[in-house]
């Protein structure tokens, strides 16, 4: 018991420690986490409705885009961030004696804090939008925390293998690039032929995007359901998939923690 409330204790540390160093000597301080995915919502939504028109059969399409960069950049903070999570923190490790997996969650709560701080614009443009919200919002809660198992299975896997494989930052930072525009978060489902979309809709995290949508925002959102139909076997690849990765994943980070001191 001693040993679980030690962890906690250190995981509020690094949580307030990581905000504190975050928005030093910044002006603006916390509104950052505010303004920055405001700023890159705005520039998006001008080139895919003004421009490309991709956004124009969508209802709802600001809600729509800004949905989907939220849960994107949530992805994105948790997984660059674990890349360097065990090698930035080595003078930690080789001084005191803790689970390792204390800084993963230190970087999924900091995380956390600016997903639930966007949330609040993303509220903001629903009610300016006037989108219903109806009981099915309620789905958002394991949708949410299938999105933190996701972002954890990566973060798992990343922070580990970056202390042998010091390349993995630059590699990583090429895939999450070509990621961001597999993934349906810029444009619909509908957009895309349908032979592709039934491979892409697999994709835990397109999953988890398009489901959040269809329970927010709008009915007409393509979702694995309404790809496959009736073929429920299929619904659950996206889910079991993730939680089999889950599993190997923190197999692999608990294996390769034991010599994490000696490594970093």
């Amino acid at each position: 018991m001693q040993r679980y409330r030690y962890s906690l204790i250190l995981l509020r540390e690094l949580v307030r420690t990581d905000f504190k160093v975050r928005y030093q000597n910044s002006i603006l301080g916390y509104v950052w986490s505010l303004l920055r995915p405001l700023l890159l919502f705005v520039i998006l939504y001008l080139v895919f409705t003004k421009f490309l028109k991709v956004g124009d059969s969508v209802p709802n399409y600001p809600v729509y885009l800004l949905l989907g960069l939220l849960f994107w950049n949530f992805f994105v903070e948790v997984t660059m961030g674990s890349v360097t999570a065990i090698v930035g923190k080595g003078d930690l490790i080789r001084k005191i004696n803790f689970p390792k997996y204390v800084i993963l969650l230190s970087i999924i709560c900091s995380a956390l804090i600016n997903f639930g701080l966007t949330s609040i614009v993303v509220v903001i443009f629903m009610i300016a939008g006037h989108v219903g919200v109806t009981w099915s919002a309620l789905w958002l809660i394991p949708l949410i925390l299938e999105l933190i198992l996701i972002a954890l299975t990566a973060g798992f896997f990343l922070s580990a293998a970056f202390v042998k494989y010091r390349d993995l930052s630059f590699i990583w930072e090429v895939i999450i690039q070509a990621a961001f525009y597999i993934t349906p978060i810029l444009y619909p489902l509908s957009r895309i032929p349908h032979a592709f979309s039934k491979f892409m809709i697999l994709n835990p995290f397109a999953q988890v995007i398009q489901d959040s949508r269809y329970v927010l925002i709008t009915h007409s959102t393509e979702t694995i359901a309404t790809i496959y139909g009736g073929d429920r076997l299929i619904w659950g690849i996206p889910i079991g998939l993730t939680i089999i990765l889950f599993v190997l994943t923190s197999i692999y980070f608990k294996k390769h923690s034991k010599s994490f001191a000696e490594d970093v």
